[in-house]
């Protein structure tokens, strides 16, 4: 288990080792690097068929996807304890110039194969990019401002859903593909320096008993599910020795991986969250969405370009329709829910409206028009958008406070593996597909050497060298073999929302709100403690009360009869001894005359007195600012719910007192985690 390392006396609160301009260049570099991450999971999607087109081999189409999203997923678990234990700045560091290391090599390869190498080794440092820029961020900034922060990181996150295919057809259109990845290498350099030169952690640290062996096994199942999905029937038979034996092998270190669980200090995924019947249901349901969502968006800049004519620039311009579908209807779910307590609709709905949408992208032709399809885009995100950031809020009010973290990184590790399982399948079911009705397509026909069906299947490029006649068969070829996938994956959603009809709707905790982009918006796996993630939620709902509403609340239920202004006046006095109110009013954003009209009735009341300029407490006072201290305890406290019981961990004590503290204008030390 984890053990807290006692912290030195001298230890800084998050933020308080930093001026507020070298904290705004921490930031942002933090979220140059978290840019980087996001960015690659989709602007190399317009880039794919230039990249197939110039590399060869369709049939590994989606192992340059793949590659990236398994080692992603693998390495987050990893990142997140190292950088517990052995120091946040120097993994991050280290994060970056793996990835920036990974993103140079992609830029060079020369065939398929090399390119799904490296995207995989900048798939290990987007893994430790995404979970320790978070988590930094943890370092840095106080619980109680966290919130704010967080709107910067969804900013990023919604800026990458939009721009990054794109950018990726920009690239592709005026410079080549290779600068889809060359485009890393300035930015992170940046990011590097920034974080060398203004990243001052404080002195932390937390010993675990890593999960290197259970990490090693999921990760091998997860590369034997997709290798039998993407390799069997097409470069070896279902039935072949090779298919089947990754099948068995499969299975085998997945026995492997149970057992090994059962024994781990710190599981990387806790068997134990799978007798919770809401956990399980709700995985299963985000390993379909991913499934969906990665797969779709692999395939449908290759039907733009390839079967429409359209530039890889306005690919990404035609796919922003399902982009703001998701962010739309995953922004206004999570907010919906958060408020209102009621869920269950959003993952029946959402799952059917996905349904809907990928049999509108079956009914995609050469000659549909841009409105209808992006109508159909637009249906299919927005099915999406629905279920994604639900299935995360679900699972948290679904498990005890010690598996919030768990249960938090559990679904989207699920979504993750879903995500490189359907790009996977995608491409065997296109690729089969497209195999076959080329052939059909050019049987009989005179056709030149390097534009038989095999040449086209492998470069769409060979489809203008066939005669007229024919290039508009080896088109309709492409256009079905393409649409029919999303047929073939209607089913699996199909299922997701039979699954979704036994989710079992319980009341909703106040203290579980919508989740950060970071965990939706994108495929990457989350990595966080349940201290983290519920300091997290506590943010956000004290940002969405606003200060004057705090004050109001705590006022009346400390039974006092003072003004909000009073109330914050009496709690700065209590932190600082005395204060001056002409002087507070300058370094606060309370205008001076709310300071004395709350001076002067803290003085009427007998609960502060003069001394020369400065106010300070009574006897009278003092009992007042205790009793407002206590209140905003208490009502932090209600909103924890049943995480707040008698045998409540100490982690969640300190944090509900150092929320209070915060309030209250004193500072605490967050605890070593």
């Amino acid at each position: 288990m984890s053990r807290p390392v006692r912290e030195p006396a001298t230890t800084p609160a998050p933020g308080e080792a930093l001026s507020r301009r070298a904290l705004m260049l921490a930031i942002g570099a933090l979220l140059l690097g978290m840019l980087l991450a996001a960015l690659d999971q989709t602007i190399v999607s317009t880039a794919l068929p230039t990249i197939v087109s110039e590399l060869g081999g369709m049939e590994h189409l989606s192992w340059v996807v793949t590659a990236y999203l398994l080692a992603s997923t693998a390495a987050t678990p990893l990142w997140g304890k190292l950088g517990d234990q052995y120091g946040r700045k120097k993994l991050f560091q280290t994060a970056i110039v793996i990835f920036l290391a990974g993103s140079a090599l992609c830029g060079v390869a020369q065939d398929m194969p090399q390119l799904i190498a490296y995207r995989a080794l900048q798939g290990l440092g987007g893994g430790g990019l995404m979970v320790l820029s978070m988590a930094i961020v943890g370092d840095l900034v106080s619980p109680r401002d966290r919130g704010r922060y967080q709107g910067l990181f969804g900013a990023v996150f919604g800026a990458t859903s939009v721009l990054g295919p794109l950018l990726g057809g920009l690239f592709t259109d005026h410079l080549s593909w290779r600068w889809v990845f060359y485009i890393n290498l300035p930015v992170g350099i940046i990011a590097l320096f920034v974080i060398a030169a203004v990243l001052h952690l404080p002195v932390r640290g937390t010993r675990h008993t890593i999960d290197y062996l259970g990490t090693f096994l999921i990760a091998s199942v997860a590369t034997c599910l997709v290798l039998v999905a993407s390799l069997g029937g097409s470069t070896w038979p279902w039935a072949s020795a090779q298919v089947i034996g990754l099948a068995v092998l499969g299975a085998v270190l997945l026995a492997a991986f149970v057992l090994v669980e059962r024994r781990a200090a710190e599981p990387v995924l806790p068997l134990k969250l799978f007798g919770n019947r809401t956990f399980t249901l709700v995985s299963a349901i985000s390993f379909v969405i991913g499934f969906a969502m990665f797969g779709a968006m692999t395939y449908l800049p290759t039907f733009l370009q390839v079967v429409q004519g359209v530039s890889p620039t306005l690919s990404g311009v035609h796919l922003l329709p399902m982009v703001v579908g998701i962010l739309l209807t995953s922004t206004a779910s999570g907010q919906i829910v958060s408020r209102t307590g009621r869920w269950k609709v959003f993952p029946v709905a959402g799952t059917a409206l996905t349904t809907v949408g990928l049999l509108l992208l079956h009914l995609m032709e050469q000659d549909s028009g841009v409105w209808e399809v992006s109508a159909y885009f637009f249906v299919f995100g927005a099915g999406l958008g629905l279920v994604m950031q639900v299935l995360i809020l679900v699972a948290q009010n679904s498990v005890a406070y010690e598996d919030l973290g768990v249960a938090t990184s559990g679904v989207t590790f699920f979504r993750s593996i879903g995500a490189a399982f359907g790009v996977a399948v995608f491409g065997t079911l296109f690729t089969n597909r497209l195999t076959g009705e080329l052939a059909a397509a050019l049987a009989g026909q005179e056709v030149p050497p390097d534009a038989d069906a095999q040449a086209i299947a492998a470069d769409p490029r060979a489809i203008g060298l066939l005669p007229p006649g024919l290039r508009a068969a080896a088109l309709t070829a492409y256009s079905t073999s393409i649409t029919d996938v999303f047929l073939y994956a209607s089913p699996v959603v199909v299922l997701a929302f039979a699954v979704s009809l036994f989710l079992k709707e319980d009341r909703l905790r106040a203290s579980v709100t919508a989740p950060d982009p970071s965990e939706t918006y994108a495929s990457n796996p989350v990595e966080r403690s349940s201290y983290d993630e519920c300091a997290r939620a506590l943010s956000v709902l004290g940002s969405r009360e606003g200060r004057k509403a705090v004050y109001e609340k705590i006022t009346a239920r400390a039974g006092l009869d003072l003004a909000p202004a009073a109330s914050w006046l009496l709690l700065r006095i209590r932190r600082h001894g005395t204060v001056e109110p002409a002087r507070l009013a300058e370094t606060t954003p309370v205008p001076l005359r709310t300071v004395i009209e709350a001076s002067r009735q803290v003085e009427e009341r007998g609960m502060a007195r003069r001394e020369g300029l400065d106010l300070m407490l009574t006897d009278r006072g003092v009992e007042a600012a205790t009793l407002l201290a206590r209140a905003r305890e208490e009502s932090l406290a209600e909103l924890l719910g049943d995480w707040w019981g008698p045998d409540r961990p100490t982690d969640l004590i300190q944090l509900v007192e150092e929320l209070t503290a915060e309030l209250n204008g004193s500072v605490r030390e967050r605890p070593g985690q």
